[in-house]
């Protein structure tokens, strides 16, 4: 009998546990451990936002890919919860239009997405682009 290779244990609501670390490699073996729909979409998001931000820093923290710039800090970062992401503007308060999901932290504000919503990519890309020149959180 083979033994099967276990993946990344996956957290309450189906978070990937996934070994903190800088660069692309710890974030794509997150987006790869992603259940279900989550993959697709949390791969898309990568996408856009390397499309958006081309030297953009990468990393996994708490569980969680964390996307940033050089010298300014982190600007947003993703969360699988059991029916949802949640990607985390840290200064969500500061794009235009605001985001749509306020937060107890007066700058920070969600963007939800459910398995059948789909992103407005340019949206989407709009306010990665105006998060990467605001001052990034330092973690």
């Amino acid at each position: 009998m083979v033994a099967k290779k276990a993946g990344p244990k996956l957290l309450s609501g189906g978070n990937p546990q996934i070994a903190k670390g800088l660069g692309d490699a710890p974030v794509q073996a997150y987006l790869a451990a992603m259940p279900d729909w989550k993959s697709d979409v949390g791969r898309r998001i990568d996408a856009l936002i390397v499309a958006a931000v081309p030297d953009v820093n990468k990393a996994v923290k708490w569980n969680s890919p964390f996307y940033g710039v050089e010298g300014q800090g982190w600007f947003l970062s993703f969360h699988c919860f059991a029916k949802f992401i949640k990607v985390a503007f840290f200064r969500g308060a500061s794009l235009q239009p605001v985001l749509p999901g306020a937060s107890k932290q007066k700058d920070v504000r969600y963007l939800d997405i459910y398995e059948h919503d789909g992103i407005d990519e340019d949206r989407f890309t709009d306010w990665v682009r105006q998060a990467s020149r605001l001052p990034g959180e330092r973690m």
